[in-house]
């Protein structure tokens, strides 16, 4: 393995901030001094006016492999991870057959032995994902699971779901819920409010998620389980985050990006590319979100990358699958909307709300005349290490693979640490082109949406895997 030098860069961890370069060898980390004389045969990668950074951590990541390759596969998707800046992504277990067992726990795992990050894995909480009856969540743990979910359905039955968080907390697991009670959420497409009225699609209450996160954490506080919730998405559920974790309940939450910074205004031309599942909420909802994350109460942004081929998108929007694209725009979204340092102008992103939507019900497919419903309103409040806090080392905590818990990720950036790490521009200013992304898939709701700052070189396992911004496999 050849070694590296990452030079001219300020290095970034839970532990603070200083002007250093890092040389790697073997995989490890082998000295972070304030100057480096490179040697012979290094490999100098420049990072001047870059932030040198644990890699990214993403827990909930869609690889769609086994069953729909034609959507992603692990190495496609690893490969848009390490183009995002992560250096390892948390596969969802809503696969066909769902992971729900050990033998196809190692069979993704084995997938992704040479991807360009580490690929970890969940697996389902119940067998096939069907909430009847608990998977074999020792076994799978045992095979190299990280932790639980049935991601893509919540557990309807409380008393499984308190059979599982009993069973989990003796076995010192963590469970993690898709909070989305069946009833409420039965008919919709998009989130119940003005939006969905005026344009005649069945709406999700925010009650839909708020009934299960409640529940949950009247179970956590009834077992004394941890509970991690997946992309909650209304200001109700951080809410009831907040008061469950001031009680000292053993609970965690992450959000996604677009919850961040696209509001339900975006499906005023009814375009499929941004029906997502929680959908996207109200501005107010995105507003509340970005606070939970300023005031340290959301523990992770997770991408929740999803995607589909053409044919699941290109249908109306009541039949259309939901999801978009995550791993490659997330850092530049985040950076956006929570960095207090963020350089970019504020119109370096297209669209405003959208006032005028097509309300042909003959044509819900029709585009908006905007690339999305940006909300804008408030101002960046988070230093750097926050941000990449949000995105690296706490997301690395939660799941288990965090280097104080006998794993590889989230740093600090320290001689004889594991070699994953990002170097990241805040400078590079960049357009998204759909056609340009490593993910087999093109449903992206940020085409021409314009951003500053982006992964510049991503090191896993001590391997440059992205220089300048191109994989280097």
């Amino acid at each position: 393995m050849a070694d590296l030098l990452i030079a001219g860069g300020t290095v970034v961890d839970a532990t603070g901030s200083r002007r250093a370069d890092v040389a790697l060898s073997g995989g490890l980390i082998a000295a972070v001094e304030e100057r480096i004389e490179p040697r012979a045969g290094d490999t100098v990668l420049d990072a001047s006016g870059c932030y040198v950074a644990p890699g990214l951590v993403d827990i909930h990541t869609h690889l769609r492999e086994p069953g729909n390759e034609d959507a992603e596969t692990v190495m496609t998707g690893a490969r848009a991870a390490a183009l995002g800046g992560y250096t390892a992504v948390v596969a969802m277990p809503n696969t066909d057959p769902p992971i729900d067992s050990a033998p196809l726990v190692g069979h993704v795992l084995a997938l992704g032995r040479n991807a360009p990050c580490r690929v970890a894995v969940a697996g389902a909480i119940t067998v096939g994902r069907s909430g009847e009856r608990l998977a074999p969540l020792a076994e799978m743990a045992a095979a190299g699971a990280r932790f639980f979910t049935d991601d893509g359905a919540g557990v309807q039955d409380a008393g499984l779901m308190r059979r599982a968080m009993e069973y989990s907390r003796g076995l010192g697991l963590l469970l993690a819920e898709h909070c989305e009670e069946a009833s409420l959420h039965a008919g919709g497409h998009m989130h119940e409010g003005s939006w969905s009225g005026r344009l005649g699609v069945g709406g999700i209450p925010a009650a839909a998620e708020e009934v299960m996160v409640a529940r949950d954490i009247a179970l956590a506080r009834l077992t004394g389980a941890r509970i991690h919730f997946l992309h909650l998405s209304t200001a109700g559920s951080v809410a009831l985050v907040e008061q469950a974790k001031a009680e000292g309940l053993p609970v965690t939450a992450e959000v996604a990006p677009h919850h961040l910074v696209l509001c339900d205004a975006a499906l005023g031309g009814y375009d499929t590319v941004f029906k997502v599942n929680p959908p996207l909420r109200s501005a107010s909802d995105v507003e509340a979100l970005r606070a939970a994350c300023a005031r340290g109460s959301v523990d992770a942004v997770a991408t929740d990358h999803a995607p589909h081929p053409p044919q699941a998108k290109d249908v109306p929007l009541d039949q259309a699958a939901a999801g978009m694209l995550g791993l490659e725009t997330a850092l530049g979204i985040v950076l956006r909307v929570l960095w207090d340092g963020y350089g970019g102008a504020d119109g370096d992103s297209p669209g405003e709300v959208p006032v005028a939507a097509r309300r042909s019900r003959r044509s819900r497919r029709s585009r908006s005349s905007t690339a999305g419903a940006l909300v804008g309103a408030s101002a960046p409040s988070l230093g750097i290490a926050d941000v990449l806090g949000l995105m690296s080392w706490r997301p690395a905590r939660i799941a288990g693979l965090a280097t104080d818990q006998g794993g590889d990720q989230g740093g600090p950036v320290a001689a004889g640490m594991p070699g994953n790490l990002c170097v990241i521009d805040p400078s590079i200013a960049w357009e998204v082109d759909p056609s340009r992304l490593a993910s087999l898939s093109r449903n992206t709701p940020y085409a021409r949406w314009r951003f500053v700052g982006r992964a510049r070189h991503t090191v896993s396992a001590g391997r440059a895997v992205v220089i300048d911004g191109e994989a280097q496999c």
